[in-house]
């Protein structure tokens, strides 16, 4: 848990008040985007774990007005201009690809080109099953960008560093022509949270 006070430390809690983002993570998005391009004007971009949408926010930003943004989560998340919602558990895996499949067809898409997710378990204070949580969310958001995108779209999603992470960058490698592991500047310096990111889908 975050104290209130050291959020009124924290810079990128203070920009993202400035910048009117909902929330930090937007700069981790922001970071990764510019270090790895991951995603570019025009693009269809899949959001899971979208909650409460700082990532779709800066993901709308960076795609343009050409391009679709579609936010997927189980929890409500407030309208963003210009961006689509679809309310869906990303662990029920076939029920949300179906879900994105109809709403790409709404917004007149029939593939995808960037998959990303920034979904975190709730932390029950048990280390270990936090982490296995976590490779299942992370390892759902892989299986579901595996049947969406395009060939050579892109991935990003977060996984919690732990006795699961080798496991699922091996899946990510296999899937992908490039993989990278990153924690973006805007981390917290104590968090076991890394990106993983896949270029060139196979």
């Amino acid at each position: 848990m975050v104290k209130r006070a050291d959020l009124q430390r924290d810079r990128f809690y203070k920009a993202a008040k400035k910048e009117g983002y909902r929330s930090r993570s937007a700069f981790k998005l922001v970071q990764i985007a510019d270090k790895f391009e991951v995603i570019k004007a025009g693009d269809a971009v899949v959001d899971l774990g979208a909650a409460p949408g700082g990532w779709s926010e800066v993901a709308h930003e960076l795609v343009g007005e050409r391009g679709v943004v579609i936010s997927v989560d189980v929890q409500p998340i407030a309208k963003i201009d210009g961006v689509m919602v679809v309310k869906s558990d990303i662990t029920r895996e076939e029920e949300s690809i179906t879900a994105i499949k109809a709403a790409l067809v709404a917004q007149g898409r029939d593939a995808v080109d960037v998959v990303i997710s920034d979904a975190s378990p709730q932390l029950s204070g048990n280390r270990d099953f936090d982490q296995f949580r976590s490779f299942e969310l992370s390892t759902s958001a892989l299986n579901i960008a595996s049947a969406l995108l395009k060939k050579q779209g892109n991935f990003v999603a977060k996984i919690f560093q732990g006795s699961y992470y080798n496991q699922f960058y091996k899946s990510v490698k296999e899937r992908f022509r490039e993989t990278r592991a990153y924690s973006p500047a805007a981390t917290r310096k104590r968090s076991a949270e890394v990106y993983v990111i896949g270029k060139g889908c196979r």
